[in-house]
């Protein structure tokens, strides 16, 4: 269990894929319950292990978990979160994510994907912008490793 309450203190008791808390009271076995995942399905790929629900884990089984965005944003053409978080770790610099309709859409839009870049990629240090054009509003993300 040591490993497990490294990783879960680790990510605050929160699960990498839905980004709700885990309860460390739970059984192993429930679906609720925390798990150990290695967050991709690439065997030699060297990524840390993460945090999830036992049922988030068994559910994204060996292909690769794709990170929902909320219902309460509205987005046009959302790029897959994985991807975007592997390619900004990978290669550094700016990636649009979405598009909005409005700017503070395009706002909400970008404080979220802060915070859950956060949880996402811990190591990697992320900043949003919100660039209008053709009358809508995109959203990147940027770092500035290379």
């Amino acid at each position: 269990m040591s490993l497990l309450d490294d990783v879960a203190e680790r990510d605050g008791w929160r699960c990498w894929v839905c980004d709700e808390p885990v309860d460390p009271d739970k059984s192993v076995n429930d679906p609720q319950g925390p798990s150990v995942d290695s967050r991709t399905a690439d065997r030699k790929a060297k990524v840390a292990e993460r945090l999830a629900h036992r049922g988030c884990n068994t559910r994204k089984g060996a292909v690769k978990a794709v990170i929902a965005w909320p219902d309460r944003l509205y987005v046009v053409e959302p790029a897959p979160l994985i991807t975007v978080a592997e390619r900004l770790e990978r290669k550094g610099g700016r990636e649009v994510v979405c598009r909005c309709p409005d700017r503070q859409g395009a706002q909400d839009a970008a404080d979220w994907l802060v915070d859950r870049f956060s949880r996402l990629a811990p190591g990697l240090p992320v900043a949003a912008q919100v660039e209008a054009g053709g009358g809508q509003f995109l959203v990147v993300l940027a770092t500035g490793r290379r």
